[in-house]
């Protein structure tokens, strides 16, 4: 269960972009996703809201590690806390990231494995881990993702990871040395590319694009405070 501090932090961050944009509701500016075609709709209709620049200065302030996520077809973004960590039979530690209003994304040595209240979520997902279970490894991967029709689907891919060296990128202000991980996928109908930035001194991978399914798409997360 998070901590009362951790929770109050994660609320303020959300009180202080949600002032910062002029009064629009919160919803509309971030990933509190309710039904994807009305967010879509929403997209399409209203005005997109200006958002300044968030700063490390701000991000020092709290405790706690917070996520930040964008639906990339929505262009919608929203900052996530640790509700949760665990562990099973498998490799890989299970993180739990969620909204104040209970969208959740679950991630298993920071890959993702399930979303919750985001509309055609992908329920669980089969999937080999690099050695360490820390990013993914080549193989098969499986996802299960909820249909239209409110029915389960299941969409095998055949996954291939490629190394492409060092990077160090930046993260609002903060620098991080990392190794960027392609990972190719086929099937589905087509072809997924993931990409990963992975700290394996910190344990972590700090940014990431990867894909939960055909509803929802791809989703950039960027880890701002560990």
């Amino acid at each position: 269960m998070i901590g009362k501090s951790r929770l109050a932090s994660g609320i303020a961050l959300l009180a202080l972009l949600t002032a910062c944009s002029g009064g629009v509701d919160a919803p509309a500016l971030q990933l509190q996703v309710i039904d994807a075609a009305r967010e879509a709709i929403s997209a399409r209709t209203a005005p997109k809201p200006e958002r300044p620049p968030l700063t490390r200065a701000v991000l020092d302030t709290l405790e706690g590690a917070f996520l930040e996520v964008t639906r990339e077809r929505e262009d919608l973004s929203a900052f996530l806390y640790v509700s949760g960590q665990t562990r099973d039979a498998a490799p890989g530690a299970i993180t739990i990231w969620r909204t104040e209003t209970n969208e959740t994304l679950a991630l298993r040595g920071g890959v993702l494995i399930a979303t919750r209240a985001l509309g055609g979520d992908l329920l669980s997902t089969e999937l080999r881990l690099a050695p360490g279970g820390l990013g993914p490894a080549s193989g098969a991967r499986v996802l299960h993702v909820r249909n239209a029709d409110n029915r389960q689907a299941v969409l095998p891919l055949a996954c291939e990871v490629s190394d492409l060296g060092s990077e160090t990128i930046e993260i609002i202000g903060a620098r991080h040395a990392t190794r960027h991980l392609r990972e190719t996928c086929e099937g589905a109908g087509g072809t997924v590319v993931n990409d990963y930035w992975v700290d394996a001194g910190q344990g972590l991978i700090w940014q990431s694009r990867q894909w939960a399914g055909p509803h929802i798409g791809y989703l950039r997360l960027r880890q701002i405070t560990n």
